[in-house]
């Protein structure tokens, strides 16, 4: 594959050359495994590892390469290079740290678009969706959202479930699926530009791993089997890989995520509930909560069947989770700032009784 195949844009190779990285190779992180990675380049798939400076150097794990990365290098051995720099990032899809908050994990980079899979069963909640379009509203992501399993259920009860997801989410690109019979399978490859860079987001066994058959032409992904109990496949997925696919466009997969904690995404909530934030003009008081005052535009619009009551719910709930994960980070901040005072006063202290 090339470069531009693999959707290397002008402005990295602009980077390049003004920073003297021209000696090295370069090429796109496909997997990570503890600190070592797989990275694609135009000679292949090379196993990498990062040089020593590199790694000291960095201040917090998003300064290391992640999954869609690009990535200067130079190989040392058969199939094998170290990886010298990390190129800028033009878009980074980013959730709160499981059991860490207040700190940010890196799902994937330089993604242009970012394709919601839901399923028609178990798997079915347009709460956990706009969660997932928040994400990608607050890292300058186009979302796109697909209904999968579409064979388990008749095509009346699919147009009822597709009429629930447009009525919370008008504007954004929606398609049913099923990969068993093939139906909108033609549709979904028609939106899938070569060059451009495009990860799967979805809980475990809505499938993501069938998906990725379809799309890239061979059996490249394990499916698990299904469960009778509670009729999803099993999750299969282990962890972030990219792969090409049949239309020439690059596919980042993600295991199943239990929790989509948002991290400091005030533009990403105004995105995904931009019907709230514009019903919130044209309350009584400037500082409405939209919970129980009279003159309340939105829950006026909630009375009257303008906007659907969950989405409201599932609102209140996002916006102070994502207070507290601002107020989270300014504690750190301050904490830091105060551990490093502490540090500089002692190393001058033992300076100064050194004399």
């Amino acid at each position: 594959m090339t470069l531009e195949e693999l959707g290397y844009r002008p402005d990295l190779e602009n980077y390049r050359k003004s920073h003297n990285l021209e000696p090295f190779m370069i090429g796109r992180v496909a997997s990570e495994h503890r600190e070592r990675y797989h990275v694609q380049s135009e000679q292949g798939m090379l196993e990498c590892e990062l040089l020593g400076n590199l790694r000291f150097s960095a201040e917090s794990r998003s300064d290391l390469p992640a999954v869609g990365d690009w990535v200067a290098m130079s190989p040392y051995d058969e199939g094998k290079a170290l990886i010298h720099a990390v190129l800028p990032r033009y878009s980074i899809l980013e959730r709160q740290a499981v059991g860490k908050f207040g700190e940010k994990q890196i799902i994937a980079t330089n993604i242009d678009v970012g394709i919601i899979v839901l399923s028609v069963n178990r798997d079915f909640n347009i709460n956990r969706v706009e969660r997932y379009l928040t994400l990608c509203h607050a890292s300058g992501i186009e979302p796109m959202i697909i209904l999968t399993k579409t064979d388990l259920i008749t095509q009346p009860e699919v147009q009822q479930l597709l009429d629930r997801i447009r009525t919370r989410i008008p504007e954004v690109p929606l398609l049913a699926v099923s990969n068993l019979s093939g139906q909108g399978i033609d549709d979904l490859k028609k939106h899938i530009l070569k060059g451009k860079t495009y990860c799967l987001l979805g809980s475990s066994g809505v499938g993501k791993s069938s998906l990725i058959n379809s799309l890239s032409g061979e059996v490249r992904m394990e499916i698990g089997e299904i469960s009778e109990m509670i009729d999803r496949g099993k999750h299969v997925t282990t962890h972030r890989e990219l792969i090409p696919m049949v239309n020439g466009g690059i596919l980042i997969d993600n295991p199943g995520m239990r929790e989509v904690g948002i991290t400091d995404g005030q533009s990403g909530l105004e995105s995904t509930f931009g019907t709230i934030y514009a019903l919130a003009g044209q309350c009584k008081f400037t500082d409405c909560t939209h919970t129980s005052e009279v003159g309340c535009a939105v829950l006026e619009a909630v009375r009257n069947g303008e906007l659907d009551e969950q989405a409201l719910e599932n609102f209140h709930k996002m916006e102070r989770e994502n207070a507290r994960f601002t107020t989270s980070i300014r504690e750190k901040h301050k904490k830091d700032k105060i551990m490093g005072k502490m540090f500089k006063e002692v190393k001058a202290h033992r300076k100064r009784k050194k004399f």
